[in-house]
């Protein structure tokens, strides 16, 4: 592994930790102050986008409020060059009281030692009603 894909991943694993505590500002300071996040869902093939910092605090802050108890377990992640990849399982209630688990991953570009681009992905656990 070389230095730059070692201080990828540690950027990675800061990340996470940031989402662990549901710490904004930890999460924010891995990314690019032209950073994008591109979400699961929205109006567009890639979901929605945000770019910049403050457009990422708002959907990571909403992300929170929405699900206050929302856990990242299961993570494993890899860094090859400037690019990685985190894979998680999310739990959480939504806010109608249904429980959510969700398997994903986020598909990461680097630049300087930090998150340029995050890309989500995931499938979403669907039991039956009993």
């Amino acid at each position: 592994m070389t230095d730059d894909e070692r201080r990828n991943l540690t950027t990675l694993e800061r990340m996470s930790a940031g989402f662990d505590r549901q710490d904004v500002d930890a999460i924010l300071a891995c990314f690019t102050e032209d950073g994008v996040f591109e979400t699961t869902q929205g109006p567009d093939p890639w979901g929605e986008r945000f770019t910049g910092r403050a457009a990422i605090r708002t959907s990571i802050e909403r992300v929170f409020k929405t699900l206050p108890d929302v856990r990242f377990l299961d993570a494993t992640r890899f860094v090859t060059g400037d690019r990685g990849v985190a894979e998680w399982t999310c739990v959480a209630t939504a806010p109608s009281g249904r429980r959510l688990e969700v398997r994903g991953c986020d598909l990461f570009t680097f630049r300087d030692g930090k998150v340029a681009r995050k890309d989500t992905y995931f499938k979403q656990v669907v039991r039956p009603k009993p």
